[in-house]
């Protein structure tokens, strides 16, 4: 029973898409050529694989094993090539990190803006991701790090601490709520319009589930691409926003926009770096984690 390195790619891609044709284009291969090879590894394993649907394919149990065991094989060749590294030049490594809004909007900047120089020979691919779709995504081993909030269950992830945000309102220095030394979101849905950034954000997601399990709405004026955005258009009278305080501290002007606190609960979030539990990292990956530890410790915004 031989299986080389393309037929355990395309079995990947094949377990990431559940679509057989775009599996092969990922690989590289045309559509008969990649059935093939589906079906000599079907026959070498004597256990059949996928399952044919009108949408695309699924995977039998046999199927979840033979991905589980070809993700961790790429893994432990991205170690081999970290590893070695040292004595070959043209090598690349790659990261796959998932993060959320607040991180991908904050201090994943300084941590990249350390680790790069450092690393010439690895490429990070950043996926942003809400908090719950990245722990099932760590645990498929679809991902390598993720940063989350700790309201999510991290079961089956190692998980490190990196620091606690708190999502705040923000306004113009002349609109009523300025003068509020605390506000509730209930309060806010029925009365005011929102400016946010874009709605499959993660960070927007929350909020409109927030606002639904209330039985309301966020009344969502306009959509930006990014919080500093979100904060200019506050300064300019479009509405208020509710945005991570580290954002705010990074991307508002203390004499244009005043930050109301949150007295919802749920304002206050742990974040946390995760990885899937005894999974082996090559040693830029490892670094990396290091450099997220001390741009969170040096970032003045997180409270």
């Amino acid at each position: 029973m031989r299986h080389d390195l393309t037929d355990l790619r395309l079995f990947v891609n094949v377990g990431e898409t559940r679509n057989l044709t775009r599996a092969a284009e990922r690989t590289f291969l045309s559509l008969p050529a990649a059935s093939a090879r589906i079906k000599n590894m079907e026959e070498g394993f004597k256990a059949r694989l996928l399952v044919r649907l009108a949408t695309g394919v699924s995977l039998t149990p046999a199927g979840e094993v033979l991905l589980h065991h070809a993700r961790a094989i790429f893994t432990q060749l991205e170690c081999l090539n970290a590893d070695l590294q040292p004595f070959t030049r043209g090598v690349k490594g790659r990261l796959r990190l998932l993060a959320n809004t607040t991180a991908t909007n904050s201090f994943l900047a300084d941590a990249l803006s350390t680790f790069l120089p450092e690393h010439p020979d690895v490429d990070i691919e950043l996926t942003e991701k809400s908090s719950v779709d990245i722990v099932l995504a760590l645990r498929a081993g679809a991902g390598d790090l993720g940063i989350v909030s700790g309201t999510i269950s991290s079961d089956g992830l190692d998980v490190y601490p990196l620091f606690r945000d708190e999502l705040a309102v923000v306004t113009s220095l002349t609109h009523p709520l300025a003068s509020e030394p605390r506000v509730q979101f209930a309060d806010l849905l029925d009365q005011y319009q929102f400016v946010g950034i874009h709605p499959d954000s993660a960070i927007q997601t929350f909020l409109e589930d927030i606002a639904s399990g209330l039985g309301k709405r966020v009344n969502q004026r306009v959509h930006v691409g990014s919080f500093e955005a979100v904060c200019r258009m506050v300064e300019a009278g479009a509405g208020i926003a509710v945005v991570p305080r580290a954002c705010a501290a990074r991307y508002s002007r203390p004499q244009a926009l005043k930050v109301v606190p949150l007295a919802d609960e749920w304002a206050l979030r742990d974040r946390l770096l995760c990885r899937q539990r005894g999974r082996d990292l090559p040693r830029f990956a490892e670094d990396f984690i290091q450099h997220i530890m001390r741009a969170t410790e040096s970032d003045p915004s997180p409270i």
